[in-house]
């Protein structure tokens, strides 16, 4: 006869044998009759008998794995996350019925004998020997927890999972040692509380709370008599009794569980006949993982506060700590989500833009003076069907966080910055200067933070019509968004008084990158997020304090604990003064500048549009006093590509730019986050202007309105010629580039 069967495995003879060495171990151990050494019984493995005298902490109080829910800033659900769906309950909240079927069904005598069931061990042997294999194991409710919490603390590693159930006599050994004090520790009551909670019941379910939602879409407290039996029943194994794929082989086993309850007198004959003649009733509860499962499509910042947890130091010293905190879960998150905000950023985000357009949009709301993330809406679903123009790339933030790599140009929003710069430094918004369409100005008249010249050839900067020649003032420069005077602007108040005062808006934070020391930052020649644009436009709202966005307000563990969260850092960036005289600036913007059309008419609100070379990113950034909210419209995918001659959200533009889009879009996400309610107005200040700085423009007639879809081929000087895509933002010169627009 050979010694293996042809599959490879021991003969049943020589599985009765090892099982037979088990139970005298087993008798051993239980008489505390000391081992004789490892080495003698095979028990040198690595792993199997180390701390043999000590029963390990977890044991007694095993850390579950269980679901984290996550809230928005009102309490309700947002979303549910999980390595295991698991809810730990007391054994007071589980059905008497289920406690009972387990018991009947996988080791009836748990309340007679100790860890160890000789008498379970001698049938079992028995059995096995009679039948020629393994029949029946001998295990107990006590060995099985003892196994699975090995199981549970190995997670989902393959090999650590192999470990913990390998069948070698170190690791049944060490089983029953553990095994024994946990009865001595712990008692019944505690072992089956905490046995029906570690469970794998099939579909996903760990733990009996958490299998009853899923089959029966009901609290284990209320299980009846045959659904508890049947949930009993999968215990031996999932997949093979699983009702919602096999109702007739699952009905079988509930029905050996019940009348295993009748003959141990936990149920009567007649109530186990009753309970087999009821049909299995299933109210399936589909599982809901993941940030796919966000409502109002806050699937991205649902995942950005994953990233925070997994990537801020206040959750743990290194990667692996916080790696185990989040699965562990068993969290309730409460953010920083306002579900009025975010309905209305993720309606806004899809008004104008299809799922499956060549373009994208990202919009996100910050709050000022808390740094708090009200919403982060966009175009495209979050998902991971690309069939289904789903994408799980977060184009609010930087790669670090679940976003893009390199960020977007921002074009003209910048320049409030050199502004607030200028004013910082002492210069007056009446600061005027003239220039014709285009102007050179030497890269060597710009100074870099470590006082060398920011180059040595000349910076061509061109507006982008021939028909914005004249004078201007800070205020009118913002308003149309002039190049020439922006570049002068940074001139005298310094390159690295700009660069600065970039930093201290937050330009660094989400990309966490320098920002280059060029002269052509000024026309955003420069990459930021639409967090980042957001908070940094914060800042003006606030009268000049930066505060560090934050999407997390409390966090509580499974039992009670509250954890440390990250806070909001704020810091001055510039005076109240400067502060207020950029919010009156603004505000010219949307009311008789290039942001006519996403101006409020409700109440006090200040933005700025901007688009780059070729057009490729489109912005429009704005606030209230207490909302501040970026729009950024651009090519998501690949290769950037120009947004000419484009149909987008049915409409066709020839042309995109910052407040025919974006600016429209900003002004749907405001309506609808902001209440008619609450109007806070911009602290009054007088901002001194020009000598008729617009003069010039006025003799040219009404300011033409460059924003309606289409493009303004009717207000050029020249109708009929197209000017070329290069010439848009300042044309290219110098090392510094034209890398901006005035829109």
């Amino acid at each position: 006869m050979p010694k293996k069967r042809s599959g490879g495995g021991l003969t049943g003879t020589q599985q009765a044998a090892k099982f037979l060495g088990v139970s005298v171990l087993s008798g051993a151990v239980l008489a505390g009759i000391a081992l004789p050494a490892a080495g003698a019984l095979g028990l040198a493995a690595k792993g199997t008998v180390e701390g043999f005298d000590e029963i390990p902490s977890n044991l007694k109080t095993p850390p579950l794995s269980q679901r984290t829910t996550i809230l928005d800033s009102e309490g309700g659900h947002l979303a549910t996350v999980y390595s295991r769906d698991r809810k730990v309950v007391p054994l007071e909240k589980i059905s008497p019925y289920m406690q009972k079927a387990i018991v009947a069904v996988e080791d009836s005598r748990f309340y007679e004998h100790g860890a160890i069931d000789l008498k379970g061990v001698l049938r079992a042997i028995n059995r096995n020997a009679q039948s020629g294999g393994v029949a029946q194991g001998a295990s107990t409710l006590t060995q099985q927890y003892v196994k699975n919490v090995f199981v549970e603390e190995a997670g989902d590693d393959p090999e650590k999972v192999a470990q913990a159930t390998q069948q070698t006599i170190g690791r049944k050994v060490r089983e029953l040692k553990y095994a024994i004090q946990v009865e001595e520790e712990l008692g019944k009551k505690k072992i089956l509380e905490n046995y029906l909670n570690i469970t794998f019941f099939g579909q996903q379910a760990y733990g009996i709370e958490a299998a009853s939602q899923r089959y029966f879409s009901k609290p284990a407290a209320d299980l009846k008599l045959e659904e508890a039996a049947m949930m009993a029943g999968l215990v031996q194994s999932p997949s093979r009794y699983d009702p919602v794929n096999d109702l007739q082989e699952a009905t079988k086993r509930r029905n050996v569980v019940l009348q295993r309850m009748a003959d141990v007198k936990d149920i009567s004959q007649a109530e186990a006949d009753r309970a087999k003649a009821a049909p299995i009733k299933l109210k399936v509860k589909a599982p809901k993982n993941g940030c796919i499962t966000a409502v109002d499509g806050a699937g991205f910042f649902c995942d950005y506060v994953r990233k925070t947890i997994l990537s801020d130091p206040v959750f743990g010293k290194t990667v692996e700590e916080r790696q185990k905190l989040w699965n562990l879960g068993g969290l309730t998150i409460r953010t920083t989500l306002d579900p009025r905000a975010q309905e209305a950023a993720n309606k806004a985000a899809v008004a104008k833009i299809n799922e499956d357009d060549k373009v994208a949009a990202s919009v996100v709301q910050v709050q000022p003076g808390s740094g708090k993330i009200l919403s982060m809406g966009q175009s495209r679903p979050y998902g991971l069907d690309q069939k289904q123009h789903q994408t799980t790339l977060n184009l609010a933030v930087g790669s670090k966080m679940g976003g893009t790599t390199y960020g977007f140009q921002v074009g003209s929003t910048f320049k409030p910055i050199t502004a607030a710069a200028a004013l910082e430094k002492g210069l007056s918004p009446a600061q005027s200067f003239s220039s014709g369409y285009e102007i050179t100005i030497p890269e060597n008249s710009y100074t870099r933070c470590d006082g060398q010249p920011a180059g040595y050839t000349d910076w061509k900067v061109g507006n982008e019509l021939k028909s914005e020649t004249g004078t201007w003032d800070m205020t009118s420069a913002l308003g149309k968004s002039i190049n020439t005077y922006f570049a002068k602007l940074e001139q005298m108040a310094g390159l690295c008084e700009t660069v600065q005062m970039a930093k201290k808006v937050g330009y660094e934070r989400e990309l966490g990158k320098k920002i280059k020391e060029s002269p052509s930052i000024t026309l955003g020649a420069i990459e930021a997020t639409p967090l980042d644009m957001a908070a940094v436009y914060s800042t003006f709202a606030n009268r000049g304090t930066y505060c560090t966005p934050v999407a997390i307000e409390s966090i509580k563990t499974a039992n009670g604990e509250r954890l440390k969260v990250p806070q909001t850092e704020c810091s001055r960036a510039m005076s109240e003064r400067t502060a207020d005289m950029i919010n009156q600036m603004l505000k010219g913007v949307v009311e008789d500048g290039t942001g006519t059309k996403a101006g409020l008419s409700d109440r006090d609100n200040a933005g700025k549009t901007g688009t780059t070379n070729d057009r490729k990113d489109a912005w429009f950034v704005g606030y209230t006093p207490n909302l501040s909210t970026a729009v950024w419209v651009g090519d998501d995918v690949g290769e950037k590509q120009s947004m000419y001659d484009i149909t987008i959200g049915g409409q066709y533009y020839d042309k995109v730019c910052g407040g025919c889009l974006p600016g429209p879009i900003w002004k749907i996400a405001m309506t609808g986050a902001l209440n008619a309610s609450e109007t806070p107005s911009f602290a009054p200040i007088s901002v001194p202007r020009g000598e008729n700085p617009e003069d010039k423009e006025k003799d040219k007639g009404k300011p033409r309105d460059d924003n309606r879809p289409g493009g303004d081929e009717g207000d050029s000087p020249f109708p009929g010629i197209t000017i070329p895509p290069d010439l848009i933002g300042g044309g290219q010169g110098g090392r510094g580039g034209g890398n901006g627009n005035g829109r």
